[in-house]
């Protein structure tokens, strides 16, 4: 691929972001990757003179349960597109009563309740790599959400952890309140994997995370559903979208993060032992490693 037509940002999120006209009219990319196909066509398009890359997380027509979604193949293939950046737009459930739906939560921590080990990393089959992760979000990139969500005039918290289920199912009360108790800010079924991976392809990633409803802890709101998470989700679409679309106008191309040097102390494989098959389907990952 050319330099100029390398797409350095990502999106991933909801196919609300089709509204946005440039990516209900970019160019349509069918990309493989060594695990298999991304969740659906690729929309390519110019946004403020940047070229951005945007994958719907679960199919053009929502037809991918969070289990389902091939978190791999969706980062790799931005990465391959030549992505340094991605935002990550997502819905989420409100586990506290200042988060109130339609607000706008820019977590910076993340905790595990997943039981999917294999879609969270892309090593293994011959080469071992242990990336930090105590700081799981890029504070540079999340910086810039947070700024672009309250110039939206978005109601926007800073900060916070998001707590990965595995859903598909949506939460019991004890679960609820157990999260709760855990001082756990907001509830989601997919962002981790993507935050680990995306650590992993020394992409700097972080979440704009729209919060749709209370779970089903709030003893004066009814227990979540789909029909009251799409209300909110079209409320926050408009304002979802405007805040992404100021992000990527502000985001500094060429600026350096821990994030897009993460593999340089991580890989413990001594390279002459590096599986040969391994390496070259990683080679988008590790090229400058090679």
């Amino acid at each position: 691929m050319k330099k100029n037509q390398t797409c350095a940002i990502g999106i991933i999120g909801g196919t609300g972001l089709y509204q946005i006209p440039e990516f209900a009219e970019g160019e349509k990319i069918t990309m493989d990757t060594p695990f298999g196909s991304p969740s659906d066509t690729i929309t390519v398009a110019e946004i403020n003179q940047r070229r951005v890359a945007f994958i719907p997380r679960h199919g053009a027509h929502h037809n991918l349960l969070p289990s389902e979604i091939p978190f791999r193949s969706n980062i790799y293939a931005l990465k391959k597109l030549g992505a340094r950046w991605i935002i990550s737009a997502s819905a989420v459930g409100s586990l506290k009563e200042k988060l109130k739906p339609s607000h706008f939560v820019i977590p910076l921590q993340f905790f595990d309740r997943t039981k999917n080990r294999e879609e969270h990393t892309f090593f293994g089959s011959g080469i071992v790599a242990h990336v930090a992760f105590g700081q799981p979000i890029c504070e540079k990139l999340a910086t810039i959400l947070y700024q672009s969500a309250t110039t939206m005039g978005a109601e926007a918290h800073w900060g916070g952890t998001y707590v990965n289920m595995e859903g598909p199912a949506f939460s019991t009360l004890a679960e609820s309140n157990f999260h709760r108790q855990l001082d756990f800010d907001v509830i989601g079924m997919t962002n981790l994997a993507e935050a680990k991976l995306a650590r992993e392809a020394e992409i700097s990633y972080a979440t704009l995370a729209m919060v749709t409803d209370y779970d089903c802890w709030h003893p004066e709101e009814e227990s979540v559903t789909v029909d009251s998470v799409a209300t909110i989700l079209k409320k926050n679409a408009a304002l979802g979208s405007q805040t992404i679309l100021h992000a990527i106008s502000q985001i500094p191309l060429d600026s350096e993060t821990a994030s897009h040097h993460a593999l340089a102390q991580a890989i413990l494989t001594p390279k002459e032992y590096w599986a040969k098959e391994t390496a070259e389907d990683l080679k988008p990952i590790l090229e400058k490693y090679l």
